[in-house]
């Protein structure tokens, strides 16, 4: 499809969500900027492609739509269908399904692309997408596996995930709740939040080079103006501060330190509106 076309096909798009029944604007500029991300990889029609922890399927719809009739989405994720809240991702793909997006889609939930049991044609993908996905890992070197292991099943690699490096103050808040949440995963307070394992835009280019993907070394900043995410994760973090078992599963010099990050946390942010940290993106073949 046309980059321009697909641009303005965003409400369309949008509306194949099941968010979108409650969240209608929200959901409009999610999927705005999954769209920009997909013409500036220029995914064209008729393309495959393999999405890597698509979660309630923003990216898959629009992935859907850049590759036409003659395209395909396998979208997967690690997760059950019951996952997610307050839509859950069976719910989300069952709505998308049923649009006519849903013929050029399959979606395979609960599936570890890690599993020897998990195997795809070699080369039989022209894209792998992880987009926003890769600090659900437990780890990055989880993720090396990963990247390692879609390696030989898909030629090109588009990614892209947040930039721990802020341009402004006002994204300090975002910054402060992803970095929080990471320190208390990394300490051994396991949980299922969106943030896991947050790493550097350098760290992933380290991780292409060792698991075999070549020309990455230059990275495109996005602009995530008008994104929502920085409100959602700072208000995780700060629920994840009341979870008292959470929190007394960490190591005390480890916990003194989240506290007082807590207490910069809480100084900066703002009600509503928090900016989010910019994003970039890789692509490497």
């Amino acid at each position: 499809m046309d980059q321009n076309d697909l641009l303005a096909r965003v409400p369309e798009i949008a509306a194949t969500m099941a968010a979108a029944e409650g969240s209608p604007d929200v959901q409009l500029t999610q999927t705005r900027y999954r769209a920009a991300l997909a013409t500036g990889w220029g995914i064209p029609d008729g393309a495959s492609v393999l999405e890597v922890g698509c979660g309630q399927g923003d990216m898959t719809a629009v992935l859907a739509e850049a590759v036409g009739p003659a395209g395909r989405v396998v979208a997967v994720d690690i997760a059950d269908p019951s996952y997610g809240a307050p839509v859950t991702l069976g719910q989300s793909a069952e709505r998308l399904m049923a649009t006519p997006l849903g013929s050029r889609i399959e979606f395979r939930f609960g599936l570890d692309v890690l599993d020897e049991a998990v195997v795809f044609p070699d080369g039989g993908f022209d894209y792998v997408v992880l987009a926003h996905c890769s600090w659900y890992f437990a780890s990055l070197e989880q993720l090396e596996r990963t990247l390692a292991r879609v390696r030989r099943w898909a030629r090109t690699l588009c990614f892209t995930e947040w930039d721990l490096a802020p341009h402004t103050r006002e994204q300090l808040p975002h910054l402060l709740a992803v970095l929080i949440q990471g320190q208390i995963e990394a300490s051994g307070s396991r949980g299922q939040g969106n943030v896991r394992a947050p790493f550097s835009r350098e760290s992933l280019l380290r991780q292409l080079r060792t698991s075999g993907w070549e020309g990455a070394a230059d990275t495109r900043t996005e602009d995530t103006t008008g994104l929502q995410d920085a409100d959602w994760e700072v208000g995780a973090c700060l629920e994840l501060l009341q979870d008292a078992d959470r929190m007394a599963a960490l190591p005390l010099p480890v916990r003194e330190l989240v506290l007082s990050q807590a207490d910069v946390l809480r100084a900066l942010k703002v009600r509503r509106g928090n900016a989010p940290l910019p994003a970039y993106t890789v692509v490497a073949r």
